[in-house]
Order: structure tokens, then C-alpha cells, then sequence
């Protein structure tokens, strides 16, 4: 019997989680599907306050994509997830933007993994 992974994962990293900005994730070829899942990991404290991470396709948000990483005990090692639920439909050439509002203070990388089933 022949195995087919139905998953495949992404990984990115913001350099700085707290200065407002995006990066860009690009989608592979044979990678088209859902985002099923997005976690992420603090390398470090943050401060001031929370950050929001906003994931989006062509410039829209995906329905529940949203992550926000707690200033209050943060450190590193600290992880989130969201599970986005619709608007997370991706294909070949498409890129996934995942946005920081840059909120928190403390340079901080956020490293990311995206979750897409096929």
C-alpha cells in the first residue's frame, strides 16, 4: 500500500516580532490545499504588550487565523496556535502574509510553522 501524506508544513520566522511589518511564505508547486494550522514560538520575552499576528491570502485574513502572543509570562519557548477555519484556500504561486502589528517591545524572532493539508 502506497502512503500519502494528505500534510504538508512551511516554516518562516519574523526577525522581529515586535516591529510592525510582514513576511511572505511562498506556496510550493504541489502544494495546494487548506491552512489548517498555524503555531508559532517566542525566542525570547516580549513587552508593553501583545502582539497580534494577522495570516492572510491575497491581502484578505483568514477566519480565525489570527494569533495573539501574551506579553504577561511570555518567554522563550512560548507557543500559540490558531486553526484557521475559511478564507485559507491556497494554490501554487499563491503566497500566505503573516502580519505583525508590531504591539510589543523587545526585538524578539517568532518562528512559524503553517500547517496545510492537501
Amino acid at each position: 500500500m502506497a502512503f500519502e501524506l494528505r500534510k504538508v508544513a512551511l516554516t518562516a520566522t519574523i526577525a522581529d516580532v515586535s516591529t510592525a511589518g510582514q513576511i511572505y511564505i511562498p506556496i510550493p508547486d504541489e502544494y495546494a490545499g487548506e491552512v489548517v494550522e498555524i503555531r508559532t514560538v517566542l525566542n525570547g520575552a516580549i513587552g508593553t504588550a501583545d502582539v497580534d499576528l494577522t495570516p492572510k491570502i491575497g491581502g484578505t485574513a483568514m477566519t480565525n487565523g489570527l494569533i495573539t502572543i501574551a506579553t504577561s509570562g511570555s518567554a522563550a519557548g512560548d507557543a500559540d496556535i490558531s486553526r484557521p477555519t475559511s478564507n485559507n484556500a491556497v494554490a501554487p504561486g499563491d503566497a500566505i502574509e503573516i502580519e505583525t502589528d508590531g504591539a510589543s517591545s523587545n526585538t524578539v524572532s517568532v518562528f512559524i510553522t503553517v500547517v496545510i493539508r492537501r
